[in-house]
């Protein structure tokens, strides 16, 4: 029952095709296992749990605004933030994964814990064991400065909620999306960032999991997973400190994280990646 509640998805755990972003059923897997404690969880739903709804279209073929049917206009849904913030008004919108991002979570108990966080599950009270990435305070702190952050994570509220009560204690985070505002896609739970009310080309998503962003791969930031590298944190932070990352000054996410002539990936996309086997000097 566990794994219905917090969602850690590695980046093996499935593969989106670059030029179509579907993913291939026969990729998922179960996470693999951590040098410190195994990965527990999944973003699959139990084998023997409810059968998932039927795969949605990607955004673009959605009628996402409106629409008209039998002669009526249908408005599109409500957005999943509120209105922006006077602070935050020409801000890039950030939005930030939790589990395998920012912390790490078990039920197995786990020495050095940072947060110890009660998770009542069919009416028993479970024990999520909590370590932070190195660098998430600083981290979060500056981000906050900068962005309007936003937290969007594929886990349930009531384990995520009382997580980042703890871990943005500055109140980094406008916003927090749960489970309830993903899309549920090929076996995934997606974040539809044209659902957010925020203007794509003006909106940053930073990610462990590729499946999290597959309808918006040009708008992602690819992090390394916890247990890969786990100061990753502080490679973004840096990134963020240099010029080429100044994005508040961007008229186009999409278009400044794009490829430059003769390269395939911006060193920003693949943060830490040369170091995923712990070979960093970080």
């Amino acid at each position: 029952m566990e794994s219905s509640v917090i969602t850690q998805v590695q980046k093996e755990d499935v593969q989106v095709s670059p030029k179509t972003g579907q993913v291939s059923r026969s990729a998922l897997k179960q996470p693999r296992s951590c040098n410190i404690f195994k990965a527990l969880f999944c973003c699959l739903q139990a084998q023997d749990g409810p059968k998932p709804p039927a795969p949605l279209p990607p955004p673009s073929q959605q009628a996402l605004l409106e629409s008209q049917e039998n002669g009526t206009v249908v408005k599109s849904e409500p957005s999943l933030l509120p209105e922006m913030e006077a602070q935050d008004q020409g801000k890039i919108c950030v939005v930030i994964d939790l589990d395998e991002t920012l912390v790490h979570s078990s039920f197995k108990p786990i020495s050095n814990a940072d947060f110890i966080v009660p998770v009542e599950i069919e009416g028993t009270t479970h024990q999520v064991y909590v370590l932070k990435r190195p660098y998430v305070d600083e981290f979060l702190q500056r981000m906050g400065e900068l962005f309007e952050c936003v937290l969007f994570t594929a886990s349930l509220a009531k384990y995520a909620d009382p997580v980042t009560d703890l871990l943005d204690h500055s109140g980094v985070f406008r916003a927090r999306l749960f489970r309830e505002s993903c899309v549920f896609h090929q076996g995934c739970y997606v974040k539809d960032l044209s659902r957010l009310g925020r203007d794509l080309h003006k909106t940053l998503i930073l990610d462990n999991s590729p499946a999290s962003y597959i309808f918006h791969p040009n708008n992602a930031v690819s992090l390394p997973v916890f247990c890969d590298l786990p100061p990753g944190l502080k490679k973004v932070l840096q990134i963020t400190m240099k010029k080429h990352f100044a994005v508040n000054h961007w008229n186009d996410v999409t278009a400044a994280l794009g490829p430059p002539p003769g390269q395939d990936h911006r060193k920003l996309r693949k943060v830490g990646l040369k170091n995923r086997r712990g070979q960093n000097k970080s």
